[in-house]
């Protein structure tokens, strides 16, 4: 081929991408300006985490395959006002049995609390659930004069009393927290040291165990300082503080 008619293709191919530039340049440019062409063809789509909800790696209790919820109850607090689930929608809490006269694991499980209240003292959607088992003694009066003792300040942590056939079903079957009278046993009454954690949608939460199925309940009788009880039982109320600060963290 000779360098003259080579020259002429050049020519001519240049003449094609100029006529192509001229005429359908503006039209893409004009499609994108109009909305009409996206780019999420080219480069992956960014999501905004505003747009998709947080969930921690805190498991769900299920029963018959279903998350557990948190029951309905209404109950009179110590400041004399009727407290409901309702009281706890959007906020994340910790729920426990007790009774004022207790002289064994009660005092424990409630400077635990206490220590745990001051921990989130800044959060206004963290809470605390007490039920008395002895609501017979602990009226209203008796359950203000408690919370001053212990120091218990935050506005959402309700020492809640009612009817006794009514708490105890919620602690053994709404929370699968046993909960009983004994005369045989000191106080009079018996009942579990542990306590739940509970979502601001009202679900069970617990982390896995080393088998990968749920704990369900946290110690609550042995304190961080402790460390470990007498039968070697090691503290999880340090756990149990890490895992309210991931359900704070849940949308």
């Amino acid at each position: 081929m000779s360098t003259k008619k080579t020259n002429y293709s050049f020519v001519g191919i240049a003449f094609i991408i100029l006529v192509f530039g001229i005429i359908f340049i503006p039209r893409i440019v004009d499609r994108i300006q109009g909305g009409d062409v996206t780019r999420s063809e080219s480069r992956s789509i960014n999501v905004s985490s505003d747009s998709e909800a947080f969930v921690s790696d805190l498991m769900f209790l299920e029963i018959n395959g279903k998350p557990k919820k948190v029951p309905s109850f209404s109950f009179i607090n110590q400041n004399g006002k009727t407290i409901t689930n309702k009281d706890f929608e959007d906020k994340v809490y910790v729920v426990e049995f007790f009774f004022t006269t207790c002289p064994t694991i009660c005092p424990r499980m409630n400077r635990n609390l206490v220590q745990i209240q001051n921990t989130f003292s800044s959060f206004e959607n963290f809470g605390v659930a007490s039920f008395t088992i002895n609501p017979d003694y602990d009226t209203q009066e008796v359950l203000k004069a408690y919370a001053e003792t212990y120091g218990i300040t935050n506005p959402n942590w309700h020492l809640m009393t009612g009817d006794k056939d009514v708490i105890f079903e919620l602690a053994n079957i709404g929370f699968n927290i046993y909960a009983g009278e004994n005369p045989n046993v000191e106080g009079g009454f018996e009942h579990s040291g542990n306590f739940a954690l509970i979502d601001k949608n009202g679900f069970i939460r617990s982390r896995k165990d080393n088998f990968g199925n749920p704990k369900i309940f946290y110690k609550g009788i042995i304190s961080e300082a402790e460390k470990e009880d007498e039968d070697g039982e090691t503290e999880e109320i340090s756990m149990l503080k890490e895992d309210i600060a991931k359900l704070l963290k849940e949308d």
